[in-house]
């Protein structure tokens, strides 16, 4: 449409100047019209080469650089071309560049004339315009003919293009000897840094070779290299852009020796940026903004952490284990400072250290625990000291075990998360909801929990789902976000949103503000017992050096010792680090507290200080629990002490371990009004566990003192289908199991395990009233009950008789 219009107002125009001017001077003025018509038609050059992949640090510092498609080192156009450079390029190949229309006759009569003189071709007097359209035709031959079509497109060039932008198309593609293209390329590849940091003498250099790029070659045409670069050095000298002292030092610098390798301090970072654009191969055309992807990190810091990993690397090698990754992100603005997806491959080995594992779904072991923690404390339904049962537990076939196979009977929730118990941390998540924990990862930002929850059941606490380290990192980046939201200030959302490795943008997508997965509240409550885990090595000293940071954080193994986790924050950082094998294999003594919670805290050393969160101005009350229980005070807890708690703890039940004993006036027996008259009765406040958790918890508790029994005459009001002292730990009622079988396939055993009050009682063991044994102190007894259903009995030397019924399922269902 715009052509046709050129030409109708070309026809136009010329009728009219015809009626004024005569016949013969509107032919020629109509032909100049004609001609512009025609012009208009002419296409601009463009650019089709493939380019390299560039990574730069958020302060243009370049990271690394991937091949072009064609095995060229070609980084396209850059934001500006250095001035330098400009200069040097104009006075060797263009003067007049910023004067002429893309042709240049004075320079073309000038090269006729040398032609003619020498017999040959001595100059082509091309301009810099035209040999950016003989750029951009590559292959084509040197002819007369191809002359004319260079000035033709050379002039429409410059009616589409300012001088400045084509002075940058010269620079991206003129060729700059070997496989380098353009002056970025260039630059990295023979002196190890920028273009916008050349010296003089490195800017001749580049000016004077895509005249002749075969001159860099190490050992061959260096001599006539330096001579055209010293000239060029002479002229500029001789015009006043360098003074003579300038250019005799210039002179002196020596010409590069063979090609630099290219920065790789984000390898995997990189290939994770070109699999993210749309092709490898892909195509810029001529006015197209630079490929070049600014990102977020900062190259010192990067660097650094590097160092840190491969030092580490070099220990757990001799213990077979052969990757690691590591991610530094900033909290506020979620956006990447290190991006370490492995370590460095070694040479002619492979063990997968080209596998970027930072998006890698890995098996997370305890790492979502604080999550869990943190659900309950928004949602109330556990109090940061509240004690959580810690004795073995059977959830079907499902038994799971803390890691150094012991138990605490009770232990603090917060304690409970702090040392990373697997018992307590069922508990709670059955408590909780697996649906509901599933919900709030998803929440939270966890991306690779594809499946139904049923599919991850308890064990989704223990290592049972699959999560990246991308996607941790960014979710404790968040849990520290929410912390800070409530600083003294504008109220601000707590957002969870993905981190971000590219400048400029985020990208992510914020939750409603009505519909936030955690508040500051219990964000803040759960990074406080995040601090009290037991950092390894010299850290552990770290609270007797006023200089230390205060640091949340949270170890996590996958079983056999497949992966290992240790993801930390501060009010100003998020820091995540795996340590394992890329193709899965298990190493002996691979933990996360042993193999990556060393590296997190030095790569917390390369950060500032930042603090500690600032407690929540809004979300927290102060009440009174019972100092035993951690639990809401009741009526019977006689210590009392102040706790922060969600606004929803306010709610939640009184302590129900304190109780009100009635006891004989010795206060050595409990009595009731049946065998004591009631003014001979005492009352008092007694904490009291259950016998199971009881026999766990007097081990670690010196300070702990059982109720006292009940008087034998009082023993036969009590309810003989319950007992005070004496309970069953395994089975639970109603519950099926099996029986296994033995490597010669005859019938194994279950173990069966009972708790008592007294731990020098006397029990004795009857299934299906048939005397099965007797066992004192360590009451567990190994029996072989066949398929159907059962009844244990249990009867202490008092009398004292627990009874449960349980199903023994066979090979094929239930049985008969």
């Amino acid at each position: 449409m715009e052509n046709r219009t050129i030409l109708v107002v070309g026809r136009r125009a010329w009728a009219g100047l015809r009626l004024l001017s005569g016949r013969r001077s509107g032919r020629l003025v109509g032909a100049a019209l004609l001609g512009l018509a025609l012009f208009g038609l002419v296409p601009v050059v463009q650019f089709t080469d493939p380019l390299s992949t560039v990574i730069l640090d958020r302060d243009g510092e370049l990271l690394g650089a991937s091949f072009a498609a064609d095995g060229q080192w070609r980084f396209g156009l850059a934001r500006t071309v250095p001035p330098r450079f400009v200069t040097a390029i104009m006075r060797y190949e263009d003067r007049r560049f910023f004067y002429h229309p893309g042709v240049d006759p004075l320079a073309i009569a000038r090269a006729i004339v040398q032609n003619l003189r020498s017999g040959g071709v001595a100059s082509g007097g091309s301009t810099l315009t035209m040999q950016v359209v003989r750029l951009s035709r590559k292959g084509q031959p040197r002819t007369y003919l191809e002359k004319i079509i260079e000035a033709v497109l050379a002039l429409r060039l410059e009616t589409a293009l300012s001088k400045e932008q084509i002075l940058g198309l010269y620079a991206a593609y003129a060729p700059m000897g070997g496989n380098a293209v353009g002056i970025d390329a260039a630059a990295w590849r023979y002196f190890g840094h920028e273009a916008a940091r050349l010296s003089w003498a490195e800017t001749a250099m580049l000016a004077v070779l895509p005249n002749s790029p075969a001159l860099i070659h190490p050992g061959r045409n260096r001599p006539r290299l330096l001579a055209k670069r010293n000239r060029l050095l002479e002229s500029l000298r001789d015009t006043g852009n360098i003074d003579a002292l300038g250019c005799e030092l210039a002179k002196q610098e020596p010409l590069p020796p063979a090609p630099q390798p290219l920065p790789t301090l984000a390898p995997h970072l990189l290939s994770r940026v070109q699999a993210a654009s749309a092709s490898p191969t892909r195509r810029w055309k001529t006015r197209d903004a630079s490929p070049w992807v600014h990102t977020t990190l900062k190259r010192d810091v990067q660097a650094r952490a590097a160092e840190i990993l491969a030092r580490h690397h070099r220990a757990l090698e001799e213990n077979g284990v052969r990757n690691a990754a590591a991610l530094i992100v900033e909290v506020e603005t979620g956006q990447v400072v290190a991006y370490l997806g492995n370590l460095p491959p070694a040479e002619g080995d492979d063990h997968g250290e080209h596998v970027d594992v930072i998006p890698a779904p890995r098996s997370t072991g305890s790492i979502l625990k604080p999550l869990l923690f943190a659900g309950l404390l928004e949602a109330g339904e556990v109090l940061p000291g509240q004690l959580i049962p810690d004795v073995p537990t059977h959830v079907g076939a499902f038994h799971p075990e803390n890691f150094d196979h012991a138990y605490s009977g009770a232990v603090p929730a917060e304690r409970a998360l702090a040392r990373s118990l697997n018992v307590p941390a069922i508990r709670m998540l059955r408590g909780y909801g697996v649906d509901r924990f599933c919900a709030l990862l998803r929440r939270l930002g966890m991306t690779t929990l594809s499946r139904p929850a049923r599919d991850y059941g308890l064990a989704l606490i223990l290592g049972g789902a699959e999560g990246s380290l991308w996607d941790v990192t960014g979710i404790y980046a968040g849990l520290a976000r929410a912390a800070n939201g409530s600083a003294p200030g504008p109220t601000r959302a707590a957002v969870f949103r993905p981190p971000s490795y590219r400048a400029g943008g985020r990208g992510e997508v914020p939750s409603p503000g009505n519909d936030e997965p955690l508040h500051a509240a219990a964000a803040y409550l759960t990074l406080n017992a995040m601090l009290e885990v037991e950092r390894p090595g010299d850290e552990q000293a770290w609270r007797a050096f006023a200089t230390s940071q205060r640091i949340a954080w949270k170890t996590g193994t996958s079983y056999g010792f497949r992966d290992a986790w240790a993801v930390g924050v501060t009010p100003r950082y998020a820091v995540g680090v795996w340590v394992g094998n890329a193709d899965g294999e298990g190493r002996p003594g691979l933990t996360g507290y042993s193999a990556a919670a060393p590296i997190l805290f030095e790569l917390f050393n390369l950060l500032p200080p930042a603090g500690w969160f600032p407690e929540p101005t809004a979300g927290l009350a102060v009440v009174d629990v019972c100092a035993q229980s951690g639990m809401r005070a009741g009526p019977h807890c006689s210590s009392l002490r102040a706790q922060l708690v969600p606004h929803l703890g306010l709610g939640s039940p009184p302590c129900t371990y304190c109780r009100l004993l009635h006891l004989d006036a010795g206060g050595s027996w409990q009595v009731h009004a049946d065998c004591e008259p009631l003014a001979s009765i005492h009352n008092r406040a007694w904490f009291v566990l259950p016998p199971t958790l009881e026999t766990y918890y007097r081990r670690r508790h010196a300070d702990y003192h059982p109720p006292p029994p009940f008087r034998p005459d009082c023993r036969a009001a009590l309810d003989a289908a319950g007992s005070a002292s004496l309970s069953l730990v395994y089975p639970r009622e109603n519950g099926q199991i099996y029986v296994p079988v033995e490597m010669d396939g005859a019938l194994g055993r279950v173990v069966f395990e009972a708790a008592h009050r007294d731990h020098e009682a006397q029990i004795f063991w009857h299934l299906d009233d048939e005397y099965q044994g007797e066992t004192r102190d360590v009451h567990q007894m190994a029996l072989a009950p066949p398929p159907g259903r059962h009844v244990l009995t249990l009867v202490d030397e008092t009398g004292e008789t627990v009874r449960r019924s349980f199903t023994v399922l066979s090979r094929s269902g239930p049985g008969p």
